[in-house]
């Protein structure tokens, strides 16, 4: 473009979007360069830096390279800046605007877009009086290409391919291309741990502490070690008991792919936010599992239990920890060891604030114990005496879960179908433009396989769906539940793993004159 004014002390600008960026610097930057080194020395400039964001995005102007040319021009090193085109500089028409009408003339810097002529020593010219339709056309290429990514990104997760970069802890690539998650045997035996340590109601803490005692790497240390380029990487040795709870409420290990959980705001603001679970790409059944739907299912019920326990010093949670309320006020009873070792439980409010507020309502940990234990066998072995009625019950049980669910497959399947018929619709429209505008065979096969790869993947999970929704009402598992409760009634001690399974909490009263207490027991199911 021809110049009006000699060049002044000179700082180039390149930058290339993420959704382009290769290893190093891209032969892109290279080609903006070579333009932009060439017209600074023709208009007898003086190149004091190059600026270079490789691999960043123009919709946001929190960008290192930017940044830094900015604090130049405001200092006065540098007073003309130099892009290829505008598009180079940003996406954003409003900030765009900002810069080139308002910062850059306070600071005295001259912007020069090559490819756009503009030049804002001649404000006067045509190029200049464009430049706000040239920075509104940028955003829509912005916002349109976002629109693309996220339109493929889904179509990919609703195929069965695995999108995220990094695997749960326990899985790893596999090398079809649909990077199906494989068992990583090594972590995936910690992982089944982990559950079986919940199982048995130890707290999240209590996990982490006992594999960090044993010497288990956590996640990240284990990858450091078998990530050679990441060998110097300095990791806590610890186990967090966030690092914990995320591995117990990953349904990951149960088969399950769970994808688009997250978006942003929009192109322009990439805050992250959380999808609605109703909204997120599930698919059943996507990879071997590493623990069975039914250890699952027993975890997920501890996860959300109100009895959190606490550990003792042997970092042991007692049976009862957390579940024993006081009848009166409705704090937790919290146990207290006695010398000989047996120890009881005793009202909170009564040992933080006093007998003013509360009695102590203690009660022995043998006999609360001995007294709980008595009930569930008496109770369940009265119900196995029937296993019809167990049965039928079971399977009551089982049709309220799956009535929860049916929603949530229904539009699942609905959504799956809709998609098919537009993909039937863009087969249909690169056929004839192949035929009436000639599209190369090259391009309408490439259309064809991708599309016809999408639709072989959603027909597959419409078949899953379809073939669950049919099966809600069936009666399998009852055999297993009915043997669960015989094993449940031939217990002879009093578990943590039992309590947690069966018990939502238990109130405590008050010894009574004659030496009697009311013990209310509510179950979590009434077997």
């Amino acid at each position: 473009m021809p110049l009006k004014t000699k060049l002044g002390k000179c700082g180039i600008y390149m930058r290339l979007s993420r959704d382009d960026e290769k290893s190093g610097e891209s032969a892109s930057i290279e080609n903006q360069r070579i333009i932009l080194q060439s017209f600074v020395k023709e208009g007898c400039g003086d190149l004091v830096d190059e600026y270079v964001d490789d691999g960043w995005s123009g919709t946001s102007f929190d960008r290192p390279a930017v940044k830094r040319m900015l604090d130049d021009a405001q200092s006065g090193r540098i007073d003309t800046i130099v892009v290829k085109d505008l598009s180079r500089f940003g996406r954003n028409y409003v900030q765009v605007g900002q810069y080139v009408d308002y910062i850059f003339p306070a600071y005295g810097v001259r912007f020069i877009a090559l490819n756009d002529n503009v030049d804002t020593a001649d404000r006067g010219s045509a190029a200049m009086d464009m430049m706000p339709i040239m920075n509104v056309f940028n955003e829509w290429h912005a916002a349109n290409t976002s629109k693309k990514i996220r339109a493929v990104l889904q179509a990919s997760q609703r195929s069965g391919r695995y999108t995220n970069w990094n695997y749960p802890y326990g899985y790893k690539a596999g090398n079809d291309e649909n990077r199906t998650a494989v068992i990583d045997e090594t972590a995936a035996a910690i992982v089944r741990r982990i559950f079986d340590l919940r199982m048995q109601g130890n707290s999240y803490r209590a996990i982490a502490k006992a594999l960090t005692d044993d010497g288990i790497p956590n996640p990240a240390t284990y990858y450091t070690k078998i990530d050679g380029s990441k060998a110097e990487k300095t990791c806590s040795p610890y186990w967090a008991p966030k690092t914990v709870m995320a591995i117990l409420s990953n349904p990951t290990y149960t088969g399950a792919t769970v994808q688009h959980k997250t978006t942003s705001v929009s192109y322009k603001n990439h805050k992250t936010v959380l999808i609605p679970e109703s909204e997120r790409i599930i698919k059943e059944h996507a990879h071997e599992a590493i623990i069975s739907t039914e250890i699952w299912e027993k975890v997920q019920t501890v996860n959300k239990s109100s009895a959190k326990g606490r550990a003792d010093k042997k970092n042991e949670v007692r049976p009862l920890s957390g579940l024993l309320v006081c009848a009166d006020c409705g704090k937790k009873l919290k146990f207290k060891s006695a010398a000989d070792k047996s120890g009881s439980y005793m009202c909170r409010t009564y040992i933080d604030a006093g007998k003013k507020y509360c009695s102590s309502h203690a009660v022995s940990e043998r006999l609360i114990e001995s007294t709980i234990l008595q009930d569930i066998q008496s109770m369940l072995s009265e119900t196995v005496i029937d296993e019809q009625k167990a049965k039928e019950r079971y399977i009551r049980i089982m049709s309220k879960r799956a009535e929860q669910n049916r929603y949530s497959d229904e539009r699942q399947l609905k959504a799956d179908q809709n998609r098919i018929a537009e993909l039937d619709k863009l087969i249909q429209s690169a056929f004839e433009d192949k035929v009436l505008k000639g599209l190369p065979e090259s391009v309408f096969s490439g259309l064809c396989e991708k599309y016809q790869a999408e639709k072989e993947g959603l027909q597959k999970n419409i078949r899953m769906l379809e073939k669950r929704l049919a099966e809600e009402s069936s009666d399998g598992g009852a055999e297993e539940y009915v043997e669960k409760l015989k094993r449940y009634a031939r217990c002879e001690t009093l578990t943590r793993e039992l309590c947690l399974q069966l018990i939502e909490f238990i109130t405590v009263g008050e010894k009574e004159a004659d030496g009697g207490r009311k013990i209310e027991i509510y179950y979590k199911f009434s077997p």
